[in-house]
């Protein structure tokens, strides 16, 4: 990539073919239980899948990445998750296909994804100078966008109706070249020597201890937390709204897909104007905006269920949800010690992702018993409280006026 080095390209080609794959299973998933139940807790059951692997393994995959070389595990991650596809690829189109196979497809290609995205978010502020690192970021979160939801999900929703079998044979291709173009990436990537004989306990505990003690990243992510434990319980069950002649949109799987498709779209343009609103706004405000409309948005498809209000309304949630991702990634790596990275990394996704399989498997259930409008309605609840929790307890703090541009980093890291 231009200006950022050729690692750096590497990097950035590797991530889009392994989040081409992602938006594959994370579209094509849903679509395929969908077409074998239409349970609301069963359904539920693959976005918790898809996410628990970060609950039961992160803060150990993040000591790992402060242990290794961070390449040569994101290569190994991506070439593992590529022959468990394959495996399954051969059992689908034997005619084994059940939901049970999904379930267990899913959450293998998730443990290798909870090794490969805490190595890439490691390595790469060893692969670009510091003053990179939100463009750096913005072209990465670009690329992810572009692959899970502008390509992988239109793609995902054709294949399901088509060669369902495909949904598994086509990631593990791209996988596999994910992990091959890692190679082209120059020297090595290994943090500093770690004390080989200091317990992996020491580390991950020493890891908590500096998230616990820091107030804007134990800020974040609690507040990323919730909003992740909500968000999962909304979308978790969302398909079950919008898919099916029964359903309140009554959309098919190749409509529901470009609704990813327009998310993406809105995700480009939020990756690439984060950088610039956060010159203008500062990046607590810029963030805090960023979720606190997220959230008003989740009431539209509820209040208004039509395609027509779905496309747009995806639009703007790709905008501000990427536009916070590409914040607060770049703020955890500016905030964080390189030798802690990998560690503290780890210990803010287990706190920013690891209720979501909870979240997940409790919108099925709230669904099933009380309907699919109180668990969208409710994860909107949950999402605002949690917003203006955090703008209460940090806002204090950033009272220069806008043209002071303050950013995260102004605030006190301290209790």
């Amino acid at each position: 990539m231009a200006g950022l080095g050729r690692s750096f390209g590497f990097l950035w080609a590797s991530t889009a073919m392994s989040n081409l794959a992602d938006g594959l299973l994370k579209v094509g998933a849903p679509l395929l239980a969908v077409s074998l139940t239409r349970s609301p807790t069963l359904v539920s059951l693959v976005g918790a899948a898809a996410t628990l692997p970060w609950l039961l393994l992160a803060l150990h995959a993040g000591a790992v990445a402060d242990r290794a070389d961070r390449r040569r595990v994101m290569v190994r991650a991506n070439l593992v998750r590529a022959a468990i596809l394959a495996g399954v690829t051969a059992l689908a189109a034997s005619g084994l296909l059940d939901l049970w196979l999904l379930l267990a497809a899913v959450l293998l290609a998730g443990v290798s994804e909870v090794f490969a995205d805490l190595s890439a978010q490691s390595v790469l502020p060893m692969t670009v100078s510091g003053p990179d690192l939100t463009r750096a970021n913005g072209r990465v979160s670009t690329a992810q966008m572009i692959g899970n939801d502008f390509v992988g999900a239109p793609l995902a929703g054709l294949l399901v109706a088509v060669v369902p079998a495909v949904l598994f044979g086509a990631p593990a291709i791209l996988y596999a070249a994910a992990g091959l173009l890692l190679l082209g990436m120059r020297g090595t990537y290994a943090p500093a020597p770690a004390a080989r004989d200091r317990p992996m306990r020491a580390d991950i505990a020493q890891a908590l201890r500096f998230l616990g003690s820091h107030r804007v990243l134990r800020g974040l992510a609690l507040t990323a937390g919730a909003c992740n434990f909500a968000n999962a319980a909304y979308f978790g069950v969302f398909v079950l709204w919008a898919v099916g002649e029964e359903s309140a949109m009554g959309l098919r799987p190749a409509q529901y897909g470009l609704m990813t498709t327009a998310f993406a779209v809105g995700a480009v343009a939020g990756s690439l104007l984060a950088g610039r609103a956060a010159g203008l706004f500062g990046e607590f405000r810029t963030l805090l905006g960023a979720w606190l409309v997220s959230a008003l948005l989740l009431l539209v498809p509820v209040l208004v269920p039509s395609a027509w209000t779905l496309y747009p309304t995806a639009v703007l949630w790709g905008v501000l949800g990427a536009a916070g991702n590409v914040l607060v990634i770049s703020a955890r790596q500016r905030l964080i010690p390189a030798e802690l990275l990998g560690r503290v990394n780890s210990a803010y996704r287990l706190v920013g992702m690891g209720a979501m399989p909870l979240g997940a498997a409790l919108g099925g259930v709230v669904a099933e018993f009380a309907g699919l409008p109180a668990v969208l309605t409710g994860a909107t609840g949950v999402c605002l409280c949690a917003v203006g929790l955090l703008w209460r307890a940090l806002s204090d703090q950033i009272s220069e006026p806008l043209t002071r541009a303050p950013t995260l980093s102004d605030i006190s890291g301290s209790r």
